[in-house]
């Protein structure tokens, strides 16, 4: 349900496969969509033009109008509308386009149904933000938020470890800083794509956010790295967490977007402590940069603190 009350939301799909769209229709239905199909791009032109469509969902490859081409249109039309496409594993540089094209997100078929409908909810959710963001001052939230990974973005991640740093030095207390970095992501990209690239990034920064506790705050450094700032904590207690979170991420089973196995993935962590081993927050940053690359060195796949 969006946001007016018990209004449900209108989805299209569009797929020149009368199977799929079928399938769709019965499996959005169900999960209390409003469903519009259409067999080609023209037709979901057609459509748009006449309904409030919330968002799309359209096959990459059809006939005379492809998913990119779909995507581009629609786009000129309403900008608002997301566009999330759907792709066989054979056509994932395809999906690359379209999402440069202001895709919103990809589905790949064969479909994983939870994971169908984890990815048009979240699109909606953001969507639904969006949209508030115009009316309120939460664009300011919004502003805060890593588009990809839906945690916090460097921005916020400086502007908050300035107020502990400070906070800490009025009060003497201690501070942690974590620097997390995914070993050899490269070559993850390189083996698998970089469709397979951001699901890996996504899921890493879901396990750290179900790894590190409430008061602490973490957040999407760039790339492949990640910071968590722990307020009220000692270098100890800190590298017990550290340790935590390099065992979950070595030990999970991540999929690639064909949704089969993919190498094991781990991290390498730097950890640094205020005012134990910095003054001030370049320091803190760059004495966890130097403990993360000493990791990095020693193999790995590791905690190193500074």
């Amino acid at each position: 349900m969006n946001e007016e009350g018990n209004k449900l939301a209108n989805i299209l799909i569009v797929d020149d496969e009368k199977e799929i769209r079928s399938y769709l229709t019965d499996l959005l239905t169900e999960n209390n969509f409003n469903v519009f199909t259409a067999g080609n791009g023209m037709k979901a032109l057609e459509i748009i033009d006449k309904k409030k469509i919330d968002i799309v969902l359209a096959d990459v490859v059809m006939p005379k109008m492809d998913g990119i081409a779909l995507t581009r249109s629609i786009k000129e039309i309403n900008p608002d509308i997301p566009v999330i496409l759907m792709t066989a594993y054979a056509s994932i540089e395809y999906a690359v386009e379209s999402m440069k094209a202001g895709a919103a997100d990809f589905i790949s078929k064969p479909f994983k149904i939870k994971y169908a409908l984890f990815i048009i909810k979240k699109v909606l959710e953001t969507k639904r933000l969006k949209e508030k963001a115009k009316k309120t001052e939460y664009y300011k939230e919004l502003s805060n938020i890593d588009a990809l990974t839906s945690i916090h973005n460097y921005r916020f991640f400086k502007e908050m470890l300035e107020n502990e740093i400070k906070r800490h030095k009025r009060y003497k207390r201690d501070l942690s800083f974590l620097l997390i970095d995914i070993d050899d992501f490269k070559s993850i990209n390189d083996t698998y794509g970089h469709l397979t690239g951001d699901v890996v990034l996504k899921e890493i920064a879901e396990l750290l956010d179900n790894t590190v506790r409430n008061s602490d705050l973490l957040a999407r450094y760039g790339g492949e790295e990640f910071a968590v700032i722990l307020p009220e904590t000692s270098e100890k207690e800190a590298l017990i967490l550290g340790k935590r979170i390099v065992s979950v991420i070595e030990n999970h089973k991540f999929k690639s977007v064909a949704d089969e196995p993919i190498i094991k993935i781990s991290v390498t962590v730097g950890l640094t402590s205020f005012p134990k081993n910095a003054s001030n927050l370049i320091q803190l940053i760059e004495n966890a940069d130097q403990a993360l690359y000493e990791g990095k060195r020693l193999g790995k796949n590791r905690i190193t603190v500074f």
